[in-house]
């Protein structure tokens, strides 16, 4: 059996991750050009806040807009569609004059994201085999981590023109890539395309035995008849009780994750670098920091589908909380209670340490397992509104947090800030002992299955039973038929 394919079409979605991450990593080196009015000439810092954040709100759009061109024209053709604002927007940047230009740019970078990432991880379950299925996503993040390090490592050594023309080459690349991977077999199994969907799942087993192929398509078939059996809409999804405990595992994990300061602390991270009197050079900072996160990516697809995701999730939680404590701790110390002779103290390099050692701890747990968890729980028929409306959600937390974060520091000082996360990072490790259940190595199917216990039952009883109606009114129509034939 050979997976070429599945890996092919692995690697050509997780270029889609890695634009994303240059779309959204691209200020980090920008913004010193934009304060020293390279850009933009007399651009205010409250015009710079609404360039770093107005991705957040394209999000919306871009995760609304992909949904319904997955449902009605496929997953693939979605992804297609996500690299034409990300090239648009790229456009507007390079050749801004005014700040509007900007804010049309990032936002419509936000639109490619927001339509990239709400079909990226769905696409990639619903076409992997269940014992590959995590690693295959968990490629998607090391790529996101490789688009961070491209645009902070180079962002200091060439011009404002070459770092913002990667977001035209990425698109393109991802787009060729994308044209030449298949559709997913469930979709075409949901608009009845029976034959299609078995050709495409030859070539993604790489299976010679046509006859397992065979039975592996009527188990997909199956699934797909019990999901397609109940509507797919927004009313289904928040009123039906059998996503209940879908939606309940996926807000608690969306929540935490975000509220450890995921993103908050990668923007502000040159800030928190000055403000922690370790000396360092904030360029060094960033691509230290850019460099050890695509190795630990490099890691996390050994690691995600053998320990599995409940335990990943808790003692990455775990290690967060501890370390983002201590971070807290040392800011304390200086902040409040005053550390002698910062320049010569053996504690100066705790926050970078720490933040390393909470980013390591995000990359191979939390940080990724919040974009395979979503699309293992959801069944077909609520997938796609599902998957957007948790993006629109996720879109307002990150936006909140990276507006809020310096209110926070306002009020509570940075050592305020640092607990806060801490403490999220303990939520979430308490919310998945009692709330998150383990999904490794089963189908989308036995999923559901466990998920869902009686209800899902009801339902397989409920479409048999239309089964037979159905199979008893063609018999009596095929009777009728030859009668009047025979007469």
């Amino acid at each position: 059996m050979s997976r070429r394919v599945q890996y092919f079409t692995a690697l050509a979605v997780s270029i889609t991750t890695m634009t994303t991450s240059a779309s959204y990593f691209w200020t980090a080196p920008i913004l010193p050009m934009f304060y020293n009015n390279e850009i933009i000439p007399n651009i205010t810092s409250s015009e710079i806040s609404w360039v770093v954040s107005i991705v957040a709100p394209g999000l919306v759009p871009g995760s609304l807009i992909a949904s319904r061109i997955a449902d009605s024209y496929g997953r693939r053709v979605s992804l297609l569609i996500s690299a034409f604002p990300f090239i648009v927007g790229t456009v507007f940047i390079l050749f801004a004059t005014k700040t509007w230009m900007l804010y049309i740019g990032r936002l419509l970078w936000g639109v490619g994201t927001g339509m990239a990432n709400t079909m990226s991880s769905p696409y990639l379950s619903e076409i992997a085999d269940k014992d590959i299925r995590g690693s295959l996503t968990a490629c998607t993040r090391f790529m996101f981590s490789l688009g961070e390090l491209l645009v902070m490592s180079l962002g200091f050594f060439v011009t404002y023109e070459m770092l913002t023309s990667i977001l035209i080459a990425l698109p393109v690349c991802y787009f060729i890539a994308c044209w030449l991977i298949p559709e997913s077999p469930y979709f075409l199994l949901k608009e009845g395309k029976v034959a299609a969907a078995e050709k495409v799942l030859l070539k993604l087993s790489g299976l010679k035995d046509k006859k397992l192929v065979e039975e592996r398509l009527t188990s997909m078939q199956s699934d797909v008849r019990r999901d397609m059996a109940r509507s797919g809409s927004i009313k289904e999804l928040l009123t039906g009780k059998q996503y209940r405990k879908a939606i309940i595992i996926v807000t608690g994990l969306r929540v935490t994750q975000l509220m450890t300061g995921t993103v908050p602390i990668q923007q502000y991270l040159g800030r928190i670098i000055q403000q922690s009197d370790s000396g360092m050079a904030i360029s060094t900072a960033l691509i230290t920091f850019g460099i050890i996160r695509l190795a630990a990516g490099l890691a996390l697809p050994l690691v995600v589908d053998r320990v599995g995701r409940r335990p990943l999730l808790m003692i990455t939680y775990t290690i967060a909380s501890v370390v983002l404590a201590i971070v807290g701790l040392y800011f304390f110390m200086q902040q409040v209670i005053g550390l002698e002779d910062e320049a010569n103290n053996p504690f100066r390099f705790v926050v970078f340490g720490g933040i390393i050692i909470a980013m390591i701890a995000g990359v191979l747990g939390f940080n990724t397992l919040i974009f395979i968890i979503p699309s293992e729980v959801f069944p077909l028929n609520v997938k796609s509104i599902a998957m957007t409306l948790f993006n629109i959600f996720g879109a307002l937390i990150v936006f909140i947090g990276i507006r809020g974060y310096q209110i926070l520091e306002d009020y509570t000082g940075v050592y305020g800030v640092f607990w806060f996360y801490s403490s999220m990072a303990l939520c979430g490790a308490v919310f998945t002992y009692f709330v998150v259940p383990e999904t490794k190595g089963k189908t989308l199917g036995e999923i559901q299955i466990e998920l869902q216990g009686n209800i899902i039952d009801e339902a397989d009883e409920k479409l048999n039973k239309v089964e037979v109606v159905n199979d008893n009114v063609e018999s009596q129509e095929q009777q009728d038929t030859t009668s009047l034939k025979a007469s």
